[in-house]
Protein backbone atom coordinates (compact mmCIF):
# COMPACT_ATOMS: atom_id res chain seq x y z
CA UNK A 1 0.00 0.00 0.00
CA UNK A 2 2.80 2.28 0.43
CA UNK A 3 4.10 1.67 -2.74
CA UNK A 4 1.02 2.51 -3.95
CA UNK A 5 0.54 6.12 -2.45
CA UNK A 6 4.23 7.03 -2.69
CA UNK A 7 6.42 5.05 -5.37
CA UNK A 8 8.53 4.02 -2.79
CA UNK A 9 8.62 0.61 -1.51
CA UNK A 10 9.68 0.56 2.23
CA UNK A 11 10.50 -3.16 2.32
CA UNK A 12 14.66 -3.18 1.36
CA UNK A 13 16.05 -6.14 3.59
CA UNK A 14 16.24 -9.35 1.07
CA UNK A 15 14.07 -11.45 3.62
CA UNK A 16 11.33 -8.90 3.26
CA UNK A 17 11.07 -9.01 -0.28
CA UNK A 18 11.33 -13.53 -0.15
CA UNK A 19 8.63 -13.34 3.03
CA UNK A 20 6.16 -10.43 1.70
CA UNK A 21 6.18 -9.15 4.82
CA UNK A 22 7.52 -6.09 6.39
CA UNK A 23 10.33 -7.25 9.05
CA UNK A 24 11.97 -3.65 10.10
CA UNK A 25 10.91 -0.46 9.72
CA UNK A 26 10.28 0.94 6.04
CA UNK A 27 10.13 4.72 5.33
CA UNK A 28 8.47 6.63 2.93
CA UNK A 29 7.59 10.35 1.55
CA UNK A 30 4.36 11.51 0.51
CA UNK A 31 3.75 14.97 -1.25
CA UNK A 32 0.15 16.07 -1.61
CA UNK A 33 0.88 19.20 -2.63
CA UNK A 34 0.27 21.14 0.49
CA UNK A 35 0.67 18.70 2.67
CA UNK A 36 3.79 16.79 3.11
CA UNK A 37 4.14 13.58 5.27
CA UNK A 38 6.66 11.46 6.58
CA UNK A 39 5.41 7.26 6.56
CA UNK A 40 6.39 4.62 8.73
CA UNK A 41 5.48 1.29 7.45
CA UNK A 42 5.56 -0.99 10.57
CA UNK A 43 5.61 -4.57 10.25
CA UNK A 44 2.27 -6.70 10.97
CA UNK A 45 3.52 -10.31 11.88
CA UNK A 46 3.33 -10.90 15.91
CA UNK A 47 7.03 -12.08 15.82
CA UNK A 48 7.91 -8.30 14.88
CA UNK A 49 5.78 -6.50 17.45
CA UNK A 50 9.22 -4.45 19.11
CA UNK A 51 10.37 -3.59 15.90
CA UNK A 52 6.43 -1.94 15.45
CA UNK A 53 6.82 -0.02 18.52
CA UNK A 54 10.24 1.50 18.11
CA UNK A 55 8.22 3.05 14.90
CA UNK A 56 5.32 4.24 16.57
CA UNK A 57 6.35 6.96 19.15
CA UNK A 58 5.56 10.73 17.59
CA UNK A 59 3.33 10.02 15.15
CA UNK A 60 -0.08 12.08 14.05
CA UNK A 61 -1.85 9.58 11.99
CA UNK A 62 -2.19 6.09 11.96
CA UNK A 63 -3.20 3.83 8.71
CA UNK A 64 -5.00 0.80 9.96
CA UNK A 65 -4.32 -1.52 7.32
CA UNK A 66 -7.02 -4.76 7.02
CA UNK A 67 -6.54 -7.18 3.92
CA UNK A 68 -10.24 -8.16 3.08
CA UNK A 69 -9.03 -11.77 2.41
CA UNK A 70 -7.58 -12.10 6.32
CA UNK A 71 -9.98 -9.19 8.38
CA UNK A 72 -8.62 -8.31 11.46
CA UNK A 73 -5.65 -10.39 12.61
CA UNK A 74 -4.19 -10.77 16.55
CA UNK A 75 -1.85 -8.56 15.42
CA UNK A 76 -3.92 -5.69 14.34
CA UNK A 77 -5.78 -5.92 17.40
CA UNK A 78 -2.43 -6.05 19.27
CA UNK A 79 -1.26 -2.79 17.06
CA UNK A 80 -4.81 -1.27 17.41
CA UNK A 81 -4.01 -1.38 21.25
CA UNK A 82 -0.82 -0.18 21.04
CA UNK A 83 -1.80 2.82 19.37
CA UNK A 84 -4.50 3.25 22.23
CA UNK A 85 -2.40 3.32 24.86
CA UNK A 86 0.06 5.53 23.13
CA UNK A 87 -2.57 8.04 23.06
CA UNK A 88 -2.67 8.48 19.60
CA UNK A 89 -5.61 10.90 18.53
CA UNK A 90 -5.91 10.44 14.77
CA UNK A 91 -6.50 7.38 12.55
CA UNK A 92 -7.78 5.62 9.35
CA UNK A 93 -8.71 2.14 9.02
CA UNK A 94 -7.83 0.77 4.78
CA UNK A 95 -9.18 -2.16 3.64
CA UNK A 96 -6.98 -3.67 0.86
CA UNK A 97 -6.80 -6.53 -1.42
CA UNK A 98 -10.87 -5.84 -2.23
CA UNK A 99 -10.14 -7.45 -5.45
CA UNK A 100 -9.49 -11.02 -4.15
CA UNK A 101 -12.63 -11.13 -2.50
CA UNK A 102 -16.78 -10.88 -2.74
CA UNK A 103 -18.10 -7.65 -2.29
CA UNK A 104 -20.25 -9.11 0.84
CA UNK A 105 -16.80 -10.23 2.38
CA UNK A 106 -15.43 -6.72 1.83
CA UNK A 107 -19.01 -5.34 3.67
CA UNK A 108 -18.58 -8.17 6.79
CA UNK A 109 -14.60 -7.06 6.96
CA UNK A 110 -15.88 -3.28 7.69
CA UNK A 111 -18.31 -4.30 9.54
CA UNK A 112 -15.77 -5.96 12.17
CA UNK A 113 -13.40 -2.88 11.74
CA UNK A 114 -16.05 -0.40 12.76
CA UNK A 115 -17.12 -2.76 15.90
CA UNK A 116 -13.57 -3.15 16.39
CA UNK A 117 -13.63 1.14 16.29
CA UNK A 118 -16.39 2.12 18.36
CA UNK A 119 -15.32 4.49 21.04
CA UNK A 120 -11.45 4.90 19.69
CA UNK A 121 -9.77 7.28 17.75
CA UNK A 122 -11.01 5.01 14.49
CA UNK A 123 -14.27 5.94 15.26
CA UNK A 124 -16.15 7.53 12.00
CA UNK A 125 -16.86 11.76 13.11
CA UNK A 126 -19.49 13.01 11.59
Amino acid sequence: MVKALTGTDPDRLKEEKLRGITIDLGFAHLDLGTVQAGIVDVPGHERFVKNMLAGVGGIDLVLLVVAADESIMPQTREHFDICRLLGIERGIAVITKTDLVDPELVELVRDEITTAATGSFLEARR
